[in-house]
């Protein structure tokens, strides 16, 4: 009569109850709850939204508790190859409905992640029993992870409930983040909120690296190039005001990313750079950058763009030796912040170079 429900859901959820269709399957009898590891999370209460199908609706919410398990605490449920190997995080979250109406079927917490130093996302997983007359869970989880939440939440009432994140073995979580559809990000420190710097491939913010390149001027195969991140910075809405934006994206915030490129090899390149830099936010979001063309070539030119994100090219062509700068335009929900920097090159010893965004 005990039935575990095992589905993934929320930033980077996936289908953990396996390619055949079938469920988690519990321990059978409930046992003692493992052991979990706190760690330390800014628990600072701050106002949100929270929407259902039908209306949208005001909270007070903030994480209480992050605790890192062990891979053994799942093993008695059926997980999808992906999740396989990962390490289960308890996020507590306690919410309050400031509201004049009672919540009904509330999940706020369906809206939370956990994200790495890079802005990875962690992958949400919901486990809890669908039979109300069990007297007994079919899992034990730590901070009652295994259980839903409640069915209603009066006005004025508050709610504690646990979500369950997956994350990369051997990683530290940076960033605890809520995103509803109707409000903007709200983002929590994990401890210092650095994270790690996975193996060393999320390099400090500034560093000059390695990589190569090749386009239409270049015949020789792929030419080496020494990339170097210069700024990250926050624009205005304004600044776009010459161009044609959807709703929702009249909503966001701009940020410019440039980066200095240099020719080390013996061959011209078009400065065209810019189309492998992406963008990863602290709130878990990939980001590419806005398509505004520019077709000035010097600073004082006229051309498509935005001033405030202008790079410096000297020449139509990248000359051997020579420099010069790209910006990007990403557009970023309000609240939420860069995290990382990629630099994807082209050609043969093409490297993904990363870099913390400040």
């Amino acid at each position: 009569m005990l039935a575990l429900v095992v589905t993934a859901c929320g930033s980077g959820g996936s289908d953990s109850a396996g390619s055949d269709g079938g469920t988690g399957s519990g321990s059978g009898k409930g046992t003692s709850k493992a052991a979990a590891t706190a760690l330390p999370v800014d628990s600072t209460e701050r106002k949100a939204t929270w929407s259902d199908q039908s209306a949208t609706h005001q909270l007070t919410i903030a994480p209480s508790r992050l605790a890192r398990g062990t891979a053994t605490d799942l093993e008695h449920v059926q997980l999808d190859a992906d999740l396989k190997g990962m390490v289960p995080y308890y996020l507590t979250v306690a919410y309050t409905n400031t509201g004049s109406a009672p919540l009904e079927q509330p999940d706020p917490e369906a809206d939370f992640t956990v994200t790495l130093a890079d802005g990875t996302p962690g992958k949400a997983v919901s486990l809890w029993n669908s039979n109300s007359l069990s007297t007994e869970s079919s899992a034990s989880l730590p901070d009652n992870c295994d259980k839903a939440g409640p069915a209603s939440v009066a006005a004025g009432a508050t709610a504690t409930v646990c979500r369950l994140v997956m994350l990369p073995k051997g990683h530290e979580p940076a960033t605890v983040a809520y995103a509803d559809e109707a409000g903007d990000t709200l983002l929590w420190k994990v401890g210092d909120g650095k994270g790690d710097d996975d193996g060393g491939r999320l390099l400090a913010a500034g560093t000059t690296a390695d990589s190569t390149y090749e386009n239409a001027a270049t015949k020789g195969g792929a030419v080496p190039i020494r990339v170097t991140p210069k700024s990250v910075r926050a624009g205005s809405l304004k600044d776009l005001d010459d161009y044609e934006l959807s709703d929702t994206q009249k909503n966001m915030v701009p940020w410019y990313v440039t980066l200095a490129y240099r020719n080390a090899g013996t061959e011209k390149l078009l400065p065209t750079m810019d189309d492998g830099v992406n963008l990863r936010s602290a709130g878990g979001r990939d980001v590419q950058p806005l398509a505004l063309l520019d077709l000035s070539f010097s600073n004082t030119a006229a051309g498509e763009g935005i001033d405030e994100c202008r790079g410096s090219i000297p020449h139509t062509r990248l000359e051997p030796n020579s420099a010069l700068t790209l910006c990007t335009v990403h557009l970023l929900p309000k609240g939420d912040k860069p995290a990382m920097v990629s630099f994807q090159g082209e050609g043969k010893g093409a490297k993904t170079l990363t870099w913390r965004a400040n």
